[in-house]
């Protein structure tokens, strides 16, 4: 693998994009924040190339964020360029990501999260909108307050981070998730109901993230209408395509209620601290 430089950016897309469910992180925060960028989700790539096409690709954000898309199954170049590089996640298709994780000896460390969910993808023409209480409106209609505590519990249950790091990083989620309109709130009057909303966008695709209702409130079919209004909204804006991956049958149900179908399996390796990878013939590694 070789470092992709900006003359490789059309190859690359295109690779890219011809995987557009299971790359929507790399071809969103590229578009975001640029190659080689400063800001912690801003990508850096490294390919593999068959004469001028593109067989692998594998995304590392400043952050230490790594985002495999190797179809060809070789794990072995990713892990070269891995080696003596910090890593924090490992987020992607289980069969991309897995042998990484292995690989590269994270297997086994502290992790705020470690688990594979099922992965879904969808035809935006096939979306169905269930009936319901409740109309979607910007996060900053809602109480701030309620929000606040609402990021923070799916930061604690979904992401599985301690309460004061769930309660410090969705202040921070919450006001980014405002300032970009990324959100929504299900709301029946004055009283949300649900949160919904797109952890990363393409003009064609978007992904749905940040998907949350209240105990009390669940099992009433909340969630789903506010995810499937969301996607309408962003069909009228022309996507064509979202992609999603979920955690219990009740949220698969959910999604597979509006229109979504598996595609995969979806890896979440998220580390409590990040860590160096050894480098080839280092003493530890």
């Amino acid at each position: 693998m070789r470092r992709v430089v900006p003359g490789d950016l059309p190859a690359i897309e295109a690779f890219l994009r011809a995987r557009t469910p299971r790359a929507m992180f790399p071809l969103s925060n590229l578009a975001r924040y640029g190659l080689d960028g400063e800001h912690p989700y801003a990508p850096r790539f490294w390919a593999a190339w068959s004469g001028a096409s593109v067989t692998d690709v594998l995304c590392l954000s400043t952050n230490g964020t790594v985002m495999p898309v190797l179809p060809s199954g070789d794990a072995g170049p990713a892990l070269e360029v891995l080696r003596g590089r910090e890593v924090c996640r490992v987020i992607g298709p289980a069969e991309e990501c897995r042998p990484l994780i292995d690989g590269l000896g994270l297997t086994g460390r502290p992790v705020d999260l470690d688990q594979d969910e099922p992965h879904f993808a969808m035809d935006l023409a096939d979306l169905r909108v269930p009936d319901g209480p409740g109309i979607l409106h910007p996060l900053r209609q809602a109480d701030r307050d309620v929000l606040l505590d609402w990021t923070a519990a799916y930061n604690a249950e979904t992401l599985g981070q301690e309460p004061e790091a769930a309660r410090r990083e969705a202040m921070r989620d919450l006001d980014l998730r405002i300032e970009t309109g990324s959100h929504r709130v299900l709301m029946a009057g004055d009283a949300p109901l649900a949160m919904t909303g797109f952890n990363a966008t393409i003009p064609d695709c978007v992904q749905i993230g940040g998907v949350y209702t209240p105990p009390g409130l669940r099992g009433r079919g909340h969630a789903r209408r506010a995810v499937a209004l969301h996607l309408a909204e962003a069909r009228r804006a022309g996507a064509t395509r979202a992609t999603l991956f979920a955690s219990g049958p009740p949220a698969i149900r959910a999604y597979e209620a509006i229109g979504f179908q598996r595609i995969g399996t979806w890896t979440l390796f998220l580390m409590k601290t990040p860590v160096r990878v050894p480098a080839r013939g280092s003493a530890d590694g």
